[in-house]
């Protein structure tokens, strides 16, 4: 169910290595580079996962330990929904391509009368879910194909910085979790290479995840659709296209992983079943490596689900984190906080 729902989303919705000598370098000067800290993750209560990932860095950026990883091998991948911020009930993207069906509606009045349109205008979640894949699809090239790159990037940046979730009546880029904030900051300070790796839209999360996590956009792999260039009276641009070109999710993401970045994660980190084959691609590195699943408990806090939750779900994914002592980091135990504005 997971990997249909997110395959149709992220359709739809857009559904080197250095120079020898500066790597020497680098490994010369690593120990003097990752100076103690009093405590790296604050929002992280103390017990066995939090000691286990200090434990893994420390052990890894020390030269003189055995299990030392060159700076230029630190890859780290981590999911976005639900594993960097909140992702229920629907992914977010999707609540975007709503709201740009209701500011566009005075465009197309047949909307009112014409499915999936009028379901959405009605704010009818399973009206449009009756629709099927067909039914995203439209809406996904009403909202989003035949735009430029620059257009999109304008139109999501606007709506990121103004929408407010329909439960939570928060702004979404408040829903991001700050243990997991604490957790990317503390391995690029280690010398981690962070990626997103995520079934959502590419472009969707390039324009305000940079200034969000600190993750650059280049660092950033995620479904697409494709795109041409055109050259429209000495004006170079690219234009968005209703037609499927990667999906980053389930086994595409290490596909992905390979393509985009073309080196093996040693720390890899989802929440959900589309998460399960990056983090066994992770689990296959020759380097000392960390897997790590986000497991949702906390109703009150949050949401609670997994085995049977048609967003997020986690089922074999928990399975194989317990066969194989993967970390889970459990919200409701393991987490001080779970959103900013919640401190």
């Amino acid at each position: 169910m997971k990997q249909k729902v997110v395959a149709v989303l992220a359709f739809g919705l857009l559904l080197t290595a250095s120079c020898t000598n500066y790597v020497k370098e680098q490994e010369k000067t690593n120990t003097a580079l990752v100076t103690p800290e009093a405590d790296p993750l604050p929002s992280w209560n103390s017990g066995d996962i939090k000691e286990a990932i200090i434990k893994y860095v420390e052990s890894v950026t020390d030269s003189a330990d055995k299990s030392y990883i060159p700076v230029q091998d630190r890859i780290a991948t981590f999911d976005n929904d639900g594993t960097l911020w909140a992702e229920q009930p629907v992914y977010f993207q999707f609540f975007y391509a709503l709201d740009k069906v209701r500011e566009m509606a005075g465009q197309h009045p047949e909307w009112k009368t014409i499915e999936p349109f009028k379901s959405a205008l009605m704010n009818d979640m399973g009206g449009i879910m009756r629709q099927g894949e067909k039914g995203v699809l439209a809406i996904v090239a009403a909202t989003h194909a035949g735009m430029t790159t620059s257009q999109f990037d304008s139109s999501v940046s606007q709506w990121i910085d103004t929408a407010q979730h329909p439960v939570k009546k928060m702004h979404y880029t408040s829903m991001v979790y700050q243990p997991m904030l604490e957790l990317v900051k503390y391995l690029q300070n280690n010398q981690f290479k962070v990626f997103i790796v995520s079934g959502g839209g590419i472009d969707f999360m390039r324009a305000w995840a940079e200034k969000v996590y600190g993750i650059p956009k280049d660092q950033i792999v995620g479904s697409s659709i494709k795109s041409k260039y055109e050259y429209n009276n000495g004006q170079p641009e690219i234009i968005k296209l209703a037609e499927l070109d990667f999906i980053d999710d389930n086994v595409g993401k290490p596909v992905g992983i390979q393509k985009f970045i073309g080196r093996k994660p040693v720390f890899a980190c989802g929440n959900s079943d589309g998460d399960l084959q990056m983090l066994q691609w992770a689990a296959s590195n020759k380097y000392s490596n960390l897997e790590l699943y986000i497991h949702h408990t906390d109703a009150d806090r949050e949401w609670a689900y997994d085995r049977k939750s048609a967003i997020g779900k986690l089922d074999a994914g928990l399975d194989e984190a317990q066969k194989k002592n993967w970390l889970v980091t459990d919200m409701k135990r393991d987490w001080k906080t779970i959103f900013p504005e919640s401190k």
